[in-house]
């Protein structure tokens, strides 16, 4: 059973984080949506429930997924049965060499299934490789599509998938408000099955796809639970293949999915019900199923991330991490991610020069994980306040002694445990190591702000004067 929050819980959260942030949550008009329900007049209470009712259900949605070491010579057969006679499968140059796409195409094969591999997956996508690979499926005309790689190739079919059902559409149709126009999916897609090759993103459970949006400088996406493939094959053989950069990359993606799904603003207090279901978002705010599994990821992610990375031969741990990666796509492909991923847009876009190591690309990339968990420690400090009692349970869940600890402090005692928790990993020393100074926070907050998708779950007030200390805090972490 749902435990409702009270309307004085809400007035008193609405007071701590101010009136100035622009999203729903945060407006005096949320606060007013609440008190309209203390009157103690019938009809008016009706009248205004009525006009705009706040946000009073979540949905659940996610993608059927296959678990298991081999579960990918099924694949054929799955295609088989969906009766496809023009598959096309999705892959990048580097995965193209590698066991995954072999196993995949050998059981697509076998089971005598036409197909095409498109292998120009673009890590760390744009708009123009999306466009690219638009333009190669509707060419191809499929009827079925396969994702064999990481978050990048996930997401890239499907956009593909997309925009070969809306023929005529334009890319920024479907692109995140405000951005693009948001526009809502209302047809059935092509049956979309997603084989990972990395233990992070857990694109295989979600609807959303994400891009680099290179003339605004800045990282946005497409958000619809039509998205969301209709499968996806968990088969911890495919992630064999990673190097250790990798690993760890993909690894703090799923960290930091869990941290902000379980810290986000309750979906009872994101804002107005929407006058359709068809418009309700895919992230909606914490609640309680995504609770659960995003818990449940941060416990692995802290358990096997670590072991993953200082030994190639862990396969346990590895395979560990790949459930994780997953439990953490239903929670916050549901609940949501906040303030760590909208200022990982803001990083990542205006990249210029930092090229991680081990990631075979021909431009420069800050991993996704590496740039959405450098900021965790400074906005774990910020968010501390609005749910102390679950950032000492996520700082405990890292390793922190949080016996006597204040519930004042519980975003600096989540800062430490974060700071101890990347520095143990190796990971860079703040934004600074990416070439960022003082003097890009400005752009860096300018390409930030738009990621209103994302920062309209963040428990406190979100504008560009709290993203800018959240980035100057950032930029050394240990």
């Amino acid at each position: 059973m749902v435990k409702r929050v009270s309307a004085t819980a809400v007035s008193n959260l609405m007071r701590m984080v101010g009136s100035s942030c622009s999203c729903p949550a945060h407006t005096a008009h949320a606060s007013a949506l609440m008190s309209s329900h203390k009157g103690s007049s019938g009809s008016k209470r009706h009248a205004s429930v009525e006009m705009a009712r706040p946000e009073y259900a979540f949905e659940m949605a996610t993608s059927t997924v296959r678990v298991g070491s081999g579960a990918t010579q099924e694949i054929g057969m799955d295609a088989a049965n969906l009766r496809a006679q023009r598959v096309m499968v999705f892959t990048d140059r580097n995965i193209a060499k590698l066991h995954p796409l072999k196993a995949v195409t050998e059981s697509l094969d076998r089971a005598k299934v036409n197909f095409t591999v498109y292998k120009d997956v673009r890590v760390e996508p744009s708009d123009k490789s999306f466009q690219h690979a638009i333009a190669a499926a509707r060419a191809y005309k499929p009827d079925a599509i396969i994702a064999v790689g990481g978050g990048s190739t996930m997401d890239t079919a499907k956009a593909a998938n997309l925009f070969t059902v809306y023929k005529d559409a334009d890319l920024m149709d479907f692109v995140n408000a405000p951005l693009g126009k948001g526009r809502p999916i209302d047809r059935a897609l092509l049956p979309l099955i997603a084989v990972p090759t990395t233990a992070g993103t857990g694109s295989e459970c979600t609807g959303s796809a994400i891009f680099d949006l290179k003339d605004r400088k800045a990282k946005t996406g497409i958000a619809d639970r039509a998205l969301r493939p209709m499968l996806g094959i968990i088969d911890p053989l495919n992630t064999r293949s990673m190097p250790q950069q990798v690993r760890l990359a993909s690894g703090l993606d799923v960290l930091c999915h869990a941290i902000e799904s379980y810290t986000a603003i309750p979906y009872t207090m994101r804002g107005p019900a929407p006058a359709n279901p068809l418009n309700r978002p895919a992230y909606q705010g914490s609640n309680p199923i995504s609770d659960i599994w995003s818990s449940k990821a941060l416990r692995m992610v802290a358990e096997s991330l670590p072991k993953s990375v200082r030994n190639a031969d862990d396969y346990a741990a590895q395979d560990a991490m790949t459930l994780a990666a997953a439990y953490a796509g239903i929670g916050f492909g549901n609940g949501g991610v906040h303030l760590m991923h909208g200022c990982s847009y803001g990083i990542s876009g205006l990249n210029k020069a930092y090229h991680h190591p081990q990631y075979q690309t021909d431009h420069p990339l800050c991993p996704h994980g590496i740039s959405v968990a450098i900021t965790s420690p400074a906005v774990a400090e910020f968010t501390g306040a609005m749910s102390p009692d679950r950032h000492l349970e996520i700082a405990q869940v890292l390793g922190a002694d949080v016996t006597n600890a204040k519930r004042d402090d519980a975003g600096a005692i989540l800062a430490d445990a974060l700071r101890r928790f990347l520095f143990d990993l190796g990971v860079p020393d703040g934004i600074s190591a990416f070439g960022f100074t003082s003097s890009d926070i400005e752009p860096l907050v300018q390409s930030i702000l738009p990621q209103k998708r994302v920062l309209q779950l963040s428990p406190r007030e979100s504008g560009a004067e709290q993203i800018a200390s959240i980035l100057e805090r950032s930029m050394k972490n240990y």
